[in-house]
């Protein structure tokens, strides 16, 4: 890719849903004037449920064609699972940035001082082998305790499309936690999916107010800013839309969200 993108060349959010927007807030507190694509493959949700093979293959082929579509700058894989499944396909496959999303156990490390951390993510994240990576090379005087939580994707899009969130299954994640051998000590909670933190409220009272709930997206929102940086943007308002492989009604039942984001048109493939 060129090192000096066409002004108009946006950055490209994706994800299986509109969990990516709790990392679209941060990346724009720092890039006021970036015009974006966010793309969610609702025909695919959850990602969490399937295996690695189809993630990788599904990943790496609507990445193929929303690049060769939209001609981004870079895009940010806005998904834990994607991320730790798909990122190196894709990388050796496209020739532009990719920045992704991997569970926050550094800086929850970093934070702890009981040395009990807690980890929420889909099934398919928490089993993968570079989480393990992550924990032996940033916590290994931790003892992290993982639960797979795919229910709590569901319930960030209810939240998000002005429906209640089922209070229970919130408490149930952490109940899943604290249960776990020296899960009582728990001080540290790591979001490992985008959707997550939307429903940072409900888990902070779950979890109580001895528990730190950490996550990495405004670190994913720096790693953007330092690949841009110098790059022209456009004159007046910046372009951005929504790209959905299906669930419209869902994008529909979100869009104050993204309107609020400077958003104005979706497009359904």
């Amino acid at each position: 890719m060129s090192a000096t993108p066409h002004p108009d060349a946006p950055i490209l959010v994706f994800d299986s849903g509109i969990g990516g927007l709790s990392v679209l807030r941060p990346i724009l507190d720092l890039l006021p004037q970036a015009p974006l694509v966010y793309a969610c493959d609702y025909k695919g949700l959850p990602y969490g449920e399937k295996s690695e093979a189809e993630v990788a293959t599904r990943v790496s082929a609507l990445l193929g064609r929303l690049v060769e579509r939209v001609r981004p700058r870079l895009a940010v894989i806005a998904c834990n699972t994607a991320s730790t499944i798909a990122l190196s396909h894709v990388r050796a496959a496209l020739d532009i940035p990719f920045v992704g999303t991997v569970p926050a156990i550094k800086p929850a490390a970093e934070r702890s001082t009981s040395r009990v951390i807690g980890l929420l993510g889909t099934s398919a994240t928490i089993r993968q082998p570079y989480v393990d990576r992550l924990a032996a090379d940033y916590a290994a005087d931790c003892l992290i305790l993982r639960h797979g939580a795919g229910e709590l994707v569901d319930a960030a899009e209810a939240k998000l499309a002005g429906n209640r969130v089922d209070l229970e299954v919130i408490k149930q994640a952490i109940v899943a936690l604290r249960s776990q051998p020296g899960g009582e000590a728990m001080d540290a909670l790591v979001l490992a999916c985008t959707h997550f933190p939307l429903l940072s409220q409900e888990l902070a009272a779950a979890a109580g107010p001895g528990v730190a709930l950490v996550e990495g997206n405004a670190g994913i929102a720096r790693r953007v800013a330092h690949l841009v940086a110098g790059q022209d943007w456009p004159e007046g308002v910046p372009q951005r839309m929504v790209i959905g492989n299906g669930g419209r009604d869902r994008i529909e039942a979100a869009w104050p969200a993204f309107a609020e984001l400077g958003f104005t048109s979706i497009d359904l493939v």
